[in-house]
């Protein structure tokens, strides 16, 4: 089999979309389709079960992935190897994670890297709620992976690599608990707790609007430097908290409902770092990261790849 077949038919069983994998390929359609009927015609038989709505792995397809997917990451970790080899990357990489979801992304990143960068060695930590941004520009990290966006002038960041919605975290008898969603105007019914700090305007806006999208005053609760201590102010009926929809999994606690925000943009997470500090260190984390999200939305309902 060719690279470009090869690479082709396992881009297109994971989108399962002709349009989404000529994008990332920087192809035409056309040129999808060619490649892919050119590989089922050297096997003999049906890849893709194709219909007007849908693209579908067939028997035959499903098994050529579960056997091409292994030996295909083993070449690409090869040859990353090699590059690193040449460009000497050979160092220690600080890297700042701002929830356990981005936590979970980093240390697969991590895993990943001890096989195709072994001389890159990759130290985490997490970033402080109430000082996003602090350790980065101080030099304590050398890249963070947070909540989009980031609209500092000294810093520098990539698209984001994973999506995911919001929820509600409210005390389990407030009325809003009992509720299959709510929206950003029910907002105003309930305390909203905030964080302390000296952060940005965007970013306090990110945790506790001032106002729901009607322009209704949202009232301010209690401020918290944590997650933890913020479920605790939840539970004990002190507040309510907007936050990521992962919380409700990795956080769930008697006293606290999860309820999901219906209009609520999604939240998105990318790599930030200090602008002008690009390395090939850097450079290897990033691209090993894409590769993790995209296998994290494949396992999760909750989070979705961003597009590449």
């Amino acid at each position: 089999m060719e690279r470009d077949e090869v690479e082709c038919f396992l881009l297109l069983a994971e989108e399962l979309h002709f349009g989404r994998t000529a994008e990332r390929m920087g192809l035409s359609r056309a040129r999808v389709s060619q490649l892919v009927q050119r590989l089922e015609r050297r096997v003999g038989a049906p890849l893709f079960v194709r219909t007007s709505r849908r693209v579908a792995l067939s028997a035959i397809g499903r098994q050529l992935r579960a056997d091409l997917e292994p030996h295909h990451r083993a070449m690409d970790a090869a040859l990353a190897r090699a590059v690193a080899t040449a460009r000497g990357i050979d160092t220690v990489l600080h890297v700042g994670f701002s929830n356990p979801l981005t936590g979970e992304l980093v240390m697969r990143v991590t895993e990943a890297l001890r096989g195709s960068h072994p001389g890159l060695a990759v130290e985490v930590c997490e970033v402080p709620m109430a000082d996003p941004y602090g350790r980065l520009r101080d030099g304590g990290f050398d890249v963070q992976l947070q909540e989009l966006p980031v609209r500092e002038d000294d810093l520098g960041g990539g698209p984001p690599l994973l999506t995911e919605g919001r929820v509600l975290a409210v005390p389990s008898g407030h009325p809003l608990a009992a509720r299959g969603t709510v929206s950003l105007e029910d907002l105003a019914d309930v305390p909203l707790l905030t964080v302390e700090g000296e952060l940005p305007a965007y970013r306090r806006e990110h945790y506790a609007p001032a106002r729901t999208p009607s322009g209704r005053p949202v009232t301010p609760g209690p401020a918290v430097t944590q997650l933890q201590e913020a479920l605790v102010l939840v539970a004990a009926g002190r507040g309510a908290l907007l936050t990521a929809a992962h919380t409700a999994a990795y956080f769930a606690r008697p006293g606290v409902a999860y309820v999901p925000v219906a209009d609520a943009d999604p939240v998105g997470y990318g790599l930030v770092w200090r602008a002008g500090n690009t390395t090939g260190a850097l450079g290897a984390f990033a691209g090993a990261a894409r590769t993790a999200a995209r296998e994290m939305a494949r396992e999760s309902p909750r989070t979705a790849a961003a597009p590449a």
